[in-house]
């Protein structure tokens, strides 16, 4: 099987007509329903090709292998994206509206040219689309909002981790995201920490939340007077990667123990913890800069709109 990759890295497989020979790496033009596309065509290994049979992704139809005349239409089409770029962000100026222009995106066949943006709040472009047809004529004018989470994924970039975003390689749908998986996973509450490139929290905060949670129950709750080998204090704090627990001693020094070496008691223990800072933790957990609204960073109905 063949496949090519659209907007946002999605897989899609190709329908090829039996006249018509194709090459792993080769550059296609594609019948979307956008119109005419150009990808590139790669052969999928057997694990990918099984995928996209259960999952029964859509093929996209094959018009032709990409001929050294396309090629060259090709890259006047991106010096037309370049300046339709320029021009609708002079545009945008002049009539002074709220919109930040990601990407301008024509279609081969050029007649159709897609504008991206993202935009606090609903933006009135009459005006600018009939300024715009008069700059780009004989040509189908979309003008696209999108959430930061689209536009993060439609640009692309590498993550904290080093990697590709997850949102523009295999994450489709965007789940929502809140400020309680960071605390409940002990993550440095710090923006730098906790946001990605798009200003909201990472998508990554959910790939192992559950397991942080499933773990805790088996661990010693936080506040619970227990019996140590150092005699009994009260847990302030859990550390699920070492499954260990932080106990506050009567003498007021705060150690950690393997959580299967401290013994939960019924007897009442008078020693202060700070709940506050109780959750569970990383052995490195840093401060909260209480200057930062940390709602800020959590999804909102800008966050991601999927009109991509």
């Amino acid at each position: 099987m063949f496949a090519i990759k659209l907007i946002k890295n999605k897989q899609y497989p190709l329908e090829i007509p039996e006249n018509i020979t194709v090459k792993h790496g080769d550059m296609v033009i594609v019948l979307t329903e956008k119109g005419e596309e150009v990808s590139q065509a790669f052969l999928v290994p057997p694990q990918v090709e099984s995928i996209l049979v259960r999952k029964r992704i859509p093929s996209i139809q094959l018009i032709r292998v990409m001929t050294s005349e396309d090629m060259q239409i090709y890259e006047e089409i991106k010096q037309m994206e370049i300046q339709g770029y320029k021009d609708c962000l002079e545009l945008i100026k002049q009539h002074n509206l709220q919109m930040n222009l990601i990407q301008c995106k024509y279609t081969f066949d050029r007649r159709k040219v897609t504008f991206y943006y993202t935009a606090p709040e609903r933006v009135d472009f009459r005006n600018l689309l009939k300024d715009l047809t008069k700059v780009l004529k004989r040509v189908r004018i979309d003008l696209k909002h999108i959430g930061v989470r689209d536009e993060t994924s439609l640009c692309g970039g590498n993550g904290l981790c080093g990697r590709p975003f997850c949102c523009c390689t295999f994450k489709r749908q965007f789940d929502s995201v809140n400020i309680k998986l960071a605390h409940d996973q002990s993550m440095p509450i710090t923006p730098s920490k906790i946001s990605g490139t798009c200003g909201r929290l990472l998508c990554c905060l959910n790939y192992e939340y559950k397991n942080y949670i499933e773990t805790a129950k088996e661990m010693v709750p936080i506040g619970s007077g227990v019996m140590t080998i150092e005699g009994v204090g009260k847990v302030c704090a859990l550390n699920i990667l070492t499954n260990h627990v932080s106990v506050k001693l009567a003498d007021g020094k705060i150690k950690d123990f393997p959580s299967d070496k401290v013994e939960m008691i019924n007897t009442e223990v008078n020693i202060e913890i700070d709940t506050n800072n109780s959750r569970y933790k990383y052995a490195s957990m840093q401060q909260t800069d209480e200057h930062i609204d940390i709602k800020q960073f959590e999804d909102d109905r800008n966050s991601s709109t999927g009109n991509i």
